[in-house]
């Protein structure tokens, strides 16, 4: 290696640093939890309150001070270019779930992801106010609270998130063994809950971002898990376009089922 290229961090440092980060980020967010924060409204239809620029201008100074050659790509922060054409980027969704913080409901998270040419090699999803801490490292398994996770096995039913409307289009023989789990409201949150074997499967409605699901990605990956597009392709991360079309997040023939639906539908 030439003396001039940077020596890149090992992805278990990468670990360390945003687990460590996550958590102060955390506790950054619980300051503005059930205390009226300042609302606005971008584009007239998606809300960001002064807790999700606070976390966001946190992280950024944090992760890009200790690793200064990698990107930048946030939901509140939209940075040039160049910064997604760096090998690792950091992929943040501040608080994830900012309908259900704003509302004082307790299912929200902070999630980091480093993506490594466009695959998501590091997760941490910090959820405080359900003292939950998720985190998994490509290669190394994925785990909650310390405790290792796997999806759950194929059995003779199935519990599946995501828009009923999306749920509705499965095989008649498979959504007749299927129950319909109710709304949650942050999406990263959601595909853990498949990792952790909470739920059996979720559909992902058009138009998610890169940051809704890099950190969840990997961790559902370690899990036994993969996300899944139309064509049955896994999505790439900070590109040039962030938006992600339909998906679906599960295993095994159940998965294969989902995407075969979403298929249906292009």
């Amino acid at each position: 290696m030439p003396e001039s290229e940077p020596q890149k961090a090992a992805p278990e440092a990468d670990l360390e640093l945003i687990a460590d980060v996550a958590r102060e980020a955390g506790a950054i967010a619980l300051k503005y939890f059930r205390r009226d924060p300042e609302v606005w409204w971008k584009g007239g239809v998606s809300p960001v309150s002064e807790a999700d620029y606070a976390v966001d201008r946190f992280l950024r100074k944090e992760l890009l001070a200790a690793r200064p050659d990698y990107g930048w790509l946030s939901e509140e922060t939209a940075l040039a270019d160049q910064e997604l054409a760096r090998e690792r980027v950091f992929v943040v969704d501040p608080i994830d779930g900012t309908r259900a913080f704003i509302a004082g409901r307790p299912i929200w998270c902070v999630s980091i992801g480093v993506v490594h040419r466009g695959e998501s090699i590091v997760g941490v999803l910090e959820c405080p106010e359900l003292s939950e801490t998720y985190h998994a490292l490509r290669g190394g398994g994925a785990f909650r609270n310390g405790e290792r996770l796997a999806v759950k096995p194929e059995g003779d039913a199935f519990v599946v998130a995501g828009p009923k409307a999306m749920v509705s289009e499965l095989p008649a023989d498979i959504l007749q063994k299927t129950r319909a789990y109710g709304y949650v409201p942050s999406l990263a949150y959601r595909i853990a809950m498949v990792a952790s074997g909470a739920l059996d499967a979720t559909f992902v409605k058009p138009n998610s971002h890169d940051w809704d699901l890099a950190a969840a990605d990997v961790i559902l990956r370690e899990a036994g898990g993969v996300i899944r597009d139309a064509r049955g392709n896994t999505p790439s991360y900070a590109g040039p376009d962030p938006k992600k079309g339909a998906l679906a997040a599960g295993s095994g023939a159940l998965l294969q089922a989902m995407t075969q639906t979403l298929s249906i539908g292009e």
